[in-house]
């Protein structure tokens, strides 16, 4: 009998998974694995909520000594994604080998202690060291919380199911932006604000275990590594008892390519999709980052005090959560693809016109426009790289073609510091503008359709 994998021989497993109806038991474990995700967010958003106090601490510079000095602001960002670069391109491929609930317990205590240690630091040096480390630990997590995810959710629901996780975990962003206007102008019991800032977000820690107990492992890993009756049992616990189930047909034997391998992302059909998602990372990190980890620095830039910038910041932070939730209305109705081509246009239109304006309330209000856009784009193309590979190689490749958007901003910070000195705040968002046009193209023109498609479909 020929030989075929896991994903195409049976899919049992799979057309149970997407026969799961929408009940309490299925969206407790997206919030779940959502609230997981939630410390990560806290984690990477604190970035640009702190920098003021950093500069203020005398630890960082507004601007960057040199093409690639490390004493500025510049340099942390850098220092963040440089390490979520390496941990989404070279360690994303544990999840698909360990299990994707094993590392997602793993990979939040592996930040949560560097997060720690990183607030008590006093040199550049030693601050974007263990930044660096903890981003390590942050691109594992994001990478297999995505594909968690998607391999437990039914297709009709899948699109929906990204925004509420979206939304979970984008409320850390007026959390974080919140705790820095109260913290970071003052230093409680004679610690700097910003530490308080980036301790408060290592409590994380406190609830991964117990989230770990309430979490099954994903049946379609299990299956596909032979552990039919753990398998098995995954399901049943997502399974409502009075629903009925089909006989499951035990597979004869294993492929020798169930553990996939890195050459597949680049054969067809995974070739072009890889193609367009590693030109898409390269360029959509530098609207997302570009606004949300400079906005309180391109206020100062503006005039705009230290104090008043962190209050219009918060302000427009509130507005993170929103994107994805009012997504979710929309996740499962329209294509993804388009999904992700109108917001990037958003993004570009209501940047350019941030850039001209002068009053606060004008500021606030585009600035929550480009918020709104930057976060419906994020939860569309978190379900949308999620779909495109099989489960064999679904955290290795979504890991690969995302860590390009890591080593982007590593470079587009450095560049938008060079085009914020050079040609201001209009400039900076000419760049951005420039950039979300070329994911319209590359969304538009070569991505596939996914919409209430199963993975096993979408993955042949």
């Amino acid at each position: 009998m020929e030989e075929v994998t896991i994903d195409t021989k049976d899919p049992e497993i799979g057309a149970r998974l997407d026969r799961l109806p929408s009940s309490r038991k299925l969206w407790t474990l997206v919030a779940l694995l959502s609230l997981g995700g939630f410390f990560e967010y806290y984690d990477l958003f604190f970035t640009g909520y702190i920098a003021p106090g950093l500069v203020r601490s005398h630890i960082l510079t507004t601007t960057t000594p040199g093409l690639l000095g490390s004493a500025g602001i510049a340099g942390f960002v850098a220092a963040m994604f440089a390490g979520l670069f390496i941990g989404t391109s070279a360690c994303s491929f544990v999840a698909d080998r360990f299990g994707r609930r094993a590392i997602f317990t793993f990979s939040l205590l592996w930040y949560t202690a560097a997060t720690v240690i990183m607030a008590f630091q006093n040199s550049a040096f030693g601050l974007n060291l263990w930044r660096f480390i903890a981003g390590i630990g942050v691109g594992v997590e994001l990478v297999t919380i995505d594909a968690y995810i998607s391999e437990l959710v039914p297709k009709r629901l899948r699109g929906r199911a990204f925004a509420y996780n979206q939304t979970i975990q984008f409320c850390a962003v007026p959390i974080v932006a919140l705790f820095a206007r109260l913290l970071v102008p003052i230093a409680p019991l004679g610690l700097d604000g910003w530490r308080w800032v980036v301790l408060i977000g290592a409590t994380g820690a406190i609830f991964v275990w117990w989230i770990r107990l309430r979490v099954p492992e994903s049946p379609r890993w299990l299956v596909q590594h032979g552990r039919i009756e753990e398998a098995l049992r995954a399901l049943e616990s997502l399974e409502l008892p009075t629903e009925t189930k089909r006989p499951y047909v035990q597979q004869e034997s294993l492929s020798k390519e169930s553990t996939g391998r890195f050459v597949e992302m680049w054969q067809p059909p995974y070739l072009r999709r890889t193609v367009m998602l590693v030109v898409f990372h390269c360029f959509q990190t530098v609207g997302f980052y570009g606004f949300s980890n400079w906005v309180p620095t391109l206020l100062v830039e503006r005039g705009i005090a230290v104090t008043s910038s962190l209050r219009y910041t918060f302000a427009i932070a509130i507005a993170a959560p929103f994107g994805p939730l009012l997504a979710a209305a929309i996740a499962d109705k329209f294509e993804r693809k388009w999904q992700m081509v109108a917001s990037a246009c958003g993004i570009a239109v209501f940047g350019l016109v941030f850039a001209q304006a002068r009053a606060a309330a004008a500021l606030i209000v585009l600035g929550m426009l480009v918020t709104l856009s930057n976060n419906v784009l994020s939860y569309a193309f978190h379900t949308y790289q999620a779909e495109l590979y099989p489960t064999r190689i679904r955290a290795r490749a979504v890991g690969f073609v995302y860590s390009w958007s890591r080593l982007s901003v590593v470079f587009s910070s450095f560049a938008i510091a060079f085009f914020l000195d050079r040609f201001g705040v209009p400039g900076v968002f000419a760049l951005i503008a420039g950039c979300m046009f070329v994911v319209m193209l590359s969304i538009g023109l070569l991505g596939p359709r996914t919409g209430n498609l199963p993975l096993e479909e979408i993955a042949q």
